[in-house]
């Protein structure tokens, strides 16, 4: 496949055009968020509709996350084949549907099936989504605006943050989930419309057959500098994500004894800490190519380190320190889609879809590890349910999170080393180039 150039191109790289088919693809991301962060806040109120406990509640994340990121490498291979229109197409149908059906099921069996419909389209919607950023926007502004769409993402999260709560206690459980599905419709028809795969009419994708599909996983996959994107995708991102999709909000209530509305308003700060530093992390890695690795352990550890404190703090945490949990844990979001640049960097074009779903399935397993965990120990510690949640039960089952961040550290210490071996021995100049803060693509 052909990269696109702005002398080749019908319409200029990051011109107009450019920003309305962004636009209208980004709006899907937005929805995608909104729904996979929907269930963080309605937890509670989820596990009293379907008469659950914490595991089975962890389920529906689990059985979305799990979706999610088994299908992150066929969705890059698909990528390669059918292009990202088609796959937002396919994304939004499929989310529409699931959540107009977990608005009106009231059984465990159905709702896990909702979820999975839920997965299967909010998979097919980031990455194709980064393609088109890779298509329609020149090389160097490319990291900046990948952390753009990483911030705008969160205007999802933070519908589902505060007016998602508002709904479900004025409107209730079924107009609240249905009226969110509705707007996947008008969203299908802008994409529809508007929607281009390439800024050139005569860039087709090519008709990739499975074989040449397989080699390209394999090929991204033997790439030293994808397994380093992955495992710092896998490091940096759970945290925020498991806090916000689900566990986030029981913890603070439950947990540390805080209000609804008050909890909600810190899952609101975190949205806003993500918009406030994707810019900064998107600037950094612009600048400091090299030393995008060394920025995730910098973010993980001081993540693992206001944890620390919180759990180790006698009886529940003042609010202040929870205040910079939150701040400190949502810097994790942006800083994880260091692991999409670096996929790039080290992969060629016509791979990218491929590396991209490579790279985008460690921080859905490690969230997803995780969520199932804290809700098995919950159980465990507190077979009551939710209203016989504690404080200190809440400190055992939070600290499973350091056995998955221990691992992503170990794992890119261990690629960084590799990848950067690897493309000093292959490609002397690019690696002198990328020490020197200059980007090859």
């Amino acid at each position: 496949m052909k990269h696109v150039t702005s002398r080749d191109a019908q319409y200029p790289l990051g011109g107009r055009r450019a920003w309305l088919v962004y636009a209208s693809s980004v709006a899907i991301y937005v929805l995608a968020v909104f729904h996979r962060s929907s269930l963080g806040v309605a937890g509670l109120m989820a596990a009293d509709r379907f008469h659950i406990a914490a595991t089975q509640l962890s389920v529906f994340t689990m059985v979305q996350l799990f979706v999610y990121a088994a299908m992150q490498i066929p969705v890059g291979a698909l990528l390669d084949r059918f292009g990202p229109k088609r796959l937002l197409l396919a994304g939004v149908t499929l989310m529409t549907v699931a959540q107009f059906g977990f608005a009106f099921v009231d059984s465990f069996a159905a709702g896990i099936a909702a979820r999975v419909l839920l997965g299967m389209g909010d998979s097919m919607v980031f990455v194709p989504l980064l393609r088109i950023v890779a298509l329609w926007f020149p090389p160097l502004r490319i990291p900046l605006i990948t952390q753009v769409t990483g911030l705008l993402g969160q205007l999802g999260a933070l519908a589902a943050a505060s007016p998602l709560v508002y709904a479900l206690h004025e409107w209730g459980w079924e107009p609240s989930y249905a009226a969110s599905a509705a707007v996947g419709v008008a969203l299908a028809i802008l994409a529809l419309v508007v929607v281009r795969d390439s800024p050139n009419p005569d860039h087709e994708l090519d008709q990739i057959k499975i074989r040449a599909l397989a080699r390209t996983i394999r090929a991204a996959w033997r790439t030293p500098g994808t397994r380093l994107g992955l495992w710092s995708h896998f490091s940096a991102q759970f945290g925020a994500t498991v806090f916000a999709l689900l566990w986030g909000f029981p913890f603070l209530v439950a947990g540390q004894g805080l209000s609804p509305s008050t909890a909600g308003n810190l899952l609101v700060l975190m949205t806003i800490t993500t918009a406030v530093t994707s810019p900064l992390i998107g600037s950094f890695v612009t600048r400091y190519p090299f030393s995008r690795s060394t920025l995730i352990l910098g973010i993980v550890t001081s993540i693992m380190a206001v944890w620390a404190v919180v759990l180790l703090w006698p009886g529940r945490a003042p609010l202040p320190l929870l205040v910079v949990l939150v701040v400190v844990t949502a810097v994790g979001g942006p800083g994880s889609l260091v692991g999409f640049d670096l996929a790039r960097t080290f992969n060629p074009p016509t791979r990218l879809g491929s590396a991209t779903g490579i790279v985008n399935v460690g921080g859905f397993l490690a969230s997803l590890s995780t969520v199932i965990l804290i809700g098995v120990i919950l159980d465990r510690v507190a077979p009551g349910g939710p209203d016989t949640y504690t404080v200190d039960d809440f400190r055992l089952a939070m600290a499973v999170q350091y056995l998955v961040w221990g691992l992503g550290i170990v794992q890119i210490l261990r690629y960084r080393r590799l990848a950067r071996r690897t493309l000093r021995a292959e490609d002397p100049t690019a690696y002198e180039a990328l020490r020197a803060g200059h980007r090859a693509r």
